[in-house]
């Protein structure tokens, strides 16, 4: 049965291809991202995807996602101190990452599955550990949500006990930091503005905590680290070879 086109850009979008790596290995492609698909569908791309040679069907691709529950989309962590009224109790908290779990479900099929299913996870596997070590991050779609510069903490197997298959279904873990350049900007408080901006402040800048203590004399820093000008005992002790009289 045919599917219409918002049908089938919905499953390309969302199930098929919901991942998009961005910087990292993809820095050198016009655009800066690669979409998942090209990594999981590779195989087919000369075949099928890209010289129409092939019927390739959305549902026959080899791997399809699914968010998990328990991706959050607002986390943020209470002070644990008393407050002193509800409007300074709103106000004292703390904006935590956010994080978004796909379910990748990719079973051996036809034949030479087997075979498919190892070179296409081995070759997925080494691409994702180099686009991380190479710093990139990644664009996670949900329906609901999109999570831009994500980094991945973990891809690992999820296959329920009863399959007849085993590893047949991933679990990639990703996590939104909060530190980000545009983050950075907002966070900025209104006297860094200020300061940033250039905008001239009443009186004169000075360091904060205790004065110099050079030269005063109730001060015992100045004893022990800065060679005195005059040593009254060594004055008092100098040697008779040197004041002109006789020894004795």
């Amino acid at each position: 049965m045919s599917i219409t086109p918002g049908m089938a850009a919905y499953k390309l979008s969302f199930e098929c291809s919901p991942v998009i790596l961005t910087g990292g290995i993809a820095g050198a492609i016009p655009g800066g991202m690669v979409p998942i698909v090209s990594l999981t569908e590779a195989l087919n791309f000369v075949d099928g995807l890209l010289s129409g040679g092939a019927d390739l069907d959305l549902n026959d691709f080899f791997a399809h996602f699914q968010p998990l529950a328990g991706a959050t989309i607002i986390s943020q962590q209470i002070g644990k101190y008393p407050f002193a009224n509800q409007a300074t109790a709103a106000n004292a908290v703390i904006a935590q990452p956010l994080r978004i779990s796909m379910r990748m479900v990719c079973p051996a099929r036809g034949d030479a599955g087997y075979a498919f299913k190892l070179a296409t996870i081995m070759a997925l596997q080494a691409t994702l550990r180099q686009h991380n070590a190479s710093g990139g991050t990644y664009t996670v779609v949900t329906p609901s949500f999109f999570y831009t510069d994500c980094v991945m903490l973990d891809m690992a197997d999820t296959s329920l006990a009863d399959s007849k298959q085993p590893q047949n279904t991933w679990q990639l873990d990703f996590e939104k930091p909060l530190l980000t350049l545009a983050d950075a900007q907002q966070a900025q408080n209104n006297l860094m503005s200020r300061i940033t901006a250039g905008v001239p402040i009443d009186g004169t800048p000075a360091w904060s905590g205790l004065g110099p203590t050079v030269g005063v004399p109730s001060s015992l820093a100045a004893v022990g680290t800065i060679p005195a000008a005059t040593n009254p005992l060594a004055a008092s002790t100098a040697s008779p070879l040197f004041q002109g009289g006789p020894l004795g």
